[in-house]
């Protein structure tokens, strides 16, 4: 014997607050009769429970609680009946298919606990059910809720719904449904704008608030988790205040509801999932052919035949039927024909919930089959295994075999249950739309869901096949806030959900496409000014093609010709009086030098290469020590030969030419040791420079080792400091004589030069770097060379005449102090001026030096 549970009528609320019973409910009465066509179907079947047939009562909850639990109390506890042994035993009642709601149906699984009876529901959805520790004995053939949550929660998703308003009844379905959604979606990053409850009996003034709270979000996608009764009331209510513009998606409860799709057309657009749906052959027959006065007697059938046909049966046949009689002008014949009706009785085109009770009863066959098959077996310690006794069957017995229950059905479809007492989730996403001809909504399937398959392929969509609310073939939008374009972020509202927000632009350096955040660019990248993409950052060095770089490298060429035209004018003038008293071979070493110092400057303009990064150091430290040591051996001698005033002093002897050319040499090769050891060790080599300015990079050299580099500039700021300090020495030695005066000014320039440009270099920022250290280097060459060369040119130039030896003699004794020129008009063995001018002329500088010895000690002995 098995037990079905339907709730064949309901409860509606009155405005009063009270509730009365519905009528039969066409469509759960075809329930009713669909597992009663099953249960027969089985009992034909020879391969299926031979020689065993099943018998059924079916019963009427109303959708009550207190109606399920009675109901399901009073088949368990049945008097007991003596069996064919004369022993007493309990009723054949090994389990109970049903029932519809997830409330009831967890009620009736903890009563059945009591008694270890299973139940079987055929539509009892929440997820909640699936706990074992609660309801050890609970199966069913619907899919668990928390698969749909998911399945609904990435279809808004998908369709880029971030702003959605959330609806559940007043029950363990809509209740736990909406919790896994709203955690579900919350997951996804999208917002729920609200979540409303509707009551099991809701008045008037509670529709009304709901309907004001859909009306006046600004979220145009609600999701409504309820079973059909609930929802109906505010369906209406929505309708009679006109709200338009929502579009509706719905749970698996009511998205077949033929009841709300054809009285509310305005609904047209709506989606959701819903159960799978199959073909039955032959359920249509069976349901035409139902005869509301046959034996066995069926008072469910009565009241279908009296509601369907509008009239009433002349027989005093009790109904037994909760809800009032009707009484209708009309006699029944019971010979009316049903196949001549339309209703959703006898709609067998979207059998959804019947395929489930198809799945419930023929699982409980097989279960059932499989006891029967049960066969004595000999276990490893020789004792006998008892099986159970179909006839006198226990339902604890029946549990085990439940939960082994696999099989395919004649749909190809199979059929088992998970260790949660759970089937296989699979669902049709099913939309309403119009028919033809202004006819009935139509439900028209546009995707599935199937949970076996793997993540990525278990939702489909048939997009283009969507018609969307008011007709629409466009996917409608629901957002708090609209999405920020490309170059903008999200700046969340304080106080609101994550979905409302602000777009602000991104910064510098960050780009944002349609993201909440905005994405740092890479070190070598640099956001465009729509900060949508980052694209390669400015290289920036000091460049020949720019308008300062040409200037600078004009300038170097500048002071190469100059240097060259000087060099020019004293070869043509060598023989000259004024070019040989100044000492022509370092003149010309010293313009040698003056000429790599402004070609040194070219050196540091173009883009950092690794063999320019070292050229340009290089370069410089020794073209300006080969310089400077010029300059320092022009100021020795110099300086010798007139400080050499002792009687003896032979000083003189070291600083005739090969000993100058020496001099010189050592100095520079010194300074080219250091660069050597530069070079080998830690020389210097390009890099890019990212820290500076993030939107652009700078290239420039690195010293590589900064001991070594000090070391080279330091070892110039010696040499000009030494070249200084002597300069300043001789700097009141007769100016026709030598060029103390003039190397000191130049060392001034030098020195000022080089000394203001540290601070310049530190606080130039990039390139300009560069610029900085060119410009100190023309600048201290163009001051030697301008200082130095100058005057010497000027007069052998525009001023021939004091280019002379008879010039230049007769210069020198006025410029000698009066007590040398007395000593030596007296004592002409020692010194004449004639023999030192001649001397000087020459260049013979040794002769120079006894000459201005032997001139300075008379003057000596003579003060």
């Amino acid at each position: 014997l098995v037990v079905g549970l339907v709730p064949k009528t309901s409860t509606v609320n009155n405005s009063d607050g009270s509730f009365y019973i519905r009528p039969l409910n066409l469509r759960v009465f075809r329930w009713s009769q669909s597992m009663i066509y099953f249960i027969e179907e089985i009992n034909r079947d020879p391969n299926l429970l031979p020689n065993i047939t099943l018998g059924y009562r079916i019963y009427d909850t109303c959708g009550l609680v207190a109606l399920s639990m009675r109901t399901a109390l009073s088949v368990v506890s049945q008097p007991l009946k003596r069996n064919s042994t004369g022993a007493c035993s309990s009723p054949t009642v090994p389990l109970i298919i049903g029932d519809s709601g997830s409330t009831l149906s967890m009620a009736i699984s903890r009563l059945l606990n009591l008694f270890s009876v299973p139940l079987v529901s055929y539509f009892a959805s929440c997820a909640c059910l699936s706990d074992k520790q609660k309801f050890p004995y609970f199966f069913r053939t619907i899919p668990s809720d928390a698969y749909q949550a998911s399945a609904l929660a990435r279809l808004v998703k998908h369709f880029g719904w971030t702003w959605v308003g959330a609806i559940g009844g007043d029950d363990a379905y809509g209740r736990t449904a909406l919790d896994m959604f709203t955690t579900e979606v919350t997951r996804l990053g999208v917002c729920v704008a609200f979540r409303v409850i509707i009551p099991k009996l809701p008045s008037q003034l509670q529709l009304q608030d709901i309907v004001k709270t859909i009306r006046d979000s600004t979220a145009r996608v609600l999701v409504a988790f309820a079973i059909e009764e609930d929802i109906q009331p505010v369906v209406e209510e929505t309708v009679r205040q006109k709200v338009m513009g929502k579009q509706w998606v719905a749970s698996e409860a009511w998205i077949t509801s033929t009841l709300i799709s054809t009285n509310y057309p305005s609904f047209s657009g709506t989606i959701g999932f819903a159960i799978r749906r199959a073909e039955i052959p032959g359920l249509r027959t069976f349901l035409h052919s139902l005869q509301p006065l046959a034996d066995p007697y069926n008072p469910s059938a009565r009241e279908f035949w009296e509601t369907q046909f509008q009239c009433s049966f002349n027989t005093s046949t009790p109904v037994d039927s909760m809800a009032d009689p009707v009484h209708y002008n009309r006699i029944c014949t019971g010979q009316e024909k049903i196949e001549d009706t339309e209703t959703i009785y006898n709609d067998v085109s979207q059998l959804r919930v019947t395929y489930n009770m198809h799945k419930a009863v023929y699982a409980v066959a097989h279960a059932l089959h499989n006891l029967l098959m049960c066969k004595k077996e000999e276990s490893s310690t020789d004792k006998q295994q008892q099986c159970p006794d179909i006839y006198n069957l226990q339902p604890w017995q029946v549990i085990q075999y439940l939960k082994e229950v696999n099989y395919t059905n004649v749909f190809g479809d199979t059929v088992y249950f998970d260790e949660y007492g759970d089937p296989v989730a699979s669902y049709d996403l099913v939309n309403w739309q119009n028919g033809t001809e202004g006819g009935p909504l139509q439900f028209v399937t546009v995707g599935r869901f199937d949970s076996s398959l793997p993540t990525e392929q278990q939702l489909v969509l048939h997009q283009d096949s969507i018609v969307w609310q008011a007709g629409s073939r466009e996917v409608p939008v629901s957002v708090c806030s609209p999405s920020c374009l490309p170059g903008y972020r999200k700046a969340t509202r304080k106080g609101e959900p994550v979905c409302c927000y602000d777009c602000v632009p991104c910064a510098e350096g960050t780009i944002s496409k349609n993201q909440s955040e905005c994405t740092l660019c890479p070190e070598d990248l640099w956001s465009n000014p729509q900060r949508d993409v980052c694209i390669d950052k400015q290289i920036e060095f000091l460049s020949y093609t720019e308008g300062f770089g040409m200037a600078l490298a004009a300038t170097a060429i500048l002071g190469v010709v100059t240097t060259v035209t000087v060099a020019v004018i004293f070869l043509r003038h060598r023989d000259t009086a004024l070019v040989r008293a100044n000492n022509s071979e370092l003149s010309f070493l010293l313009l040698l030098s003056l000429a790599f110092c402004f070609l040194c400057a070219l050196t540091f303009l173009g883009q950092p290469t690794r063999w320019a990064c070292q050229l340009r150091r290089t370069a410089f430290g020794l073209t300006f020590a080969l310089c400077l040591s010029c300059l320092l051996s022009k100021t020795l001698v110099v300086l010798m030969a007139f400080r050499a005033t002792l009687p003896g002093n032979n000083a003189a002897q070291w600083f005739r030419p090969p000993q100058q050319r020496l001099g010189v040499f050592l100095c520079s090769a010194l300074q080219c040791a250091i660069c050597v050891a530069w070079l080998t060790t830690a020389p210097p080599y390009p890099v890019k420079n990212t820290w500076l300015y993030r939107d652009r990079i700078i290239l420039e050299c690195h010293l590589g080792s900064l001991a070594l580099f000090c070391c080279v500039l330091g070892y110039i700021g010696c040499l000009a400091a030494f070249c200084f300090i002597l300069a300043f020495l001789a700097r009141k030695l007769p100016s026709n004589f030598n060029e103390a005066k003039f190397i000191t000014f130049s060392m001034i320039i030098f020195c000022a030069v080089w000394i203001t440009f540290i601070p310049a270099y530190v606080s130039s920022p990039g390139k300009f770097t560069v610029a900085v250290e060119i410009f100190a280097i023309l600048a201290s060459s163009f001051g030697v060379l301008l200082c130095i060369f100058a005057p010497k040119c000027y007069i052998i130039i525009f001023m021939p005449e004091k280019n002379t030896k008879k010039y230049l003699m007769s210069q020198k004794s006025s410029s000698l102090p009066k007590s040398t020129v007395r000593a030596v008009s007296n004592n002409h063995k020692l010194f004449t001026f004639t023999a030192f001018a001649e001397a000087l002329i020459q260049s013979n500088l040794q002769k120079v030096l006894y000459l201005a010895k032997e001139s300075i000690f008379a003057c000596y002995k003579i003060g």
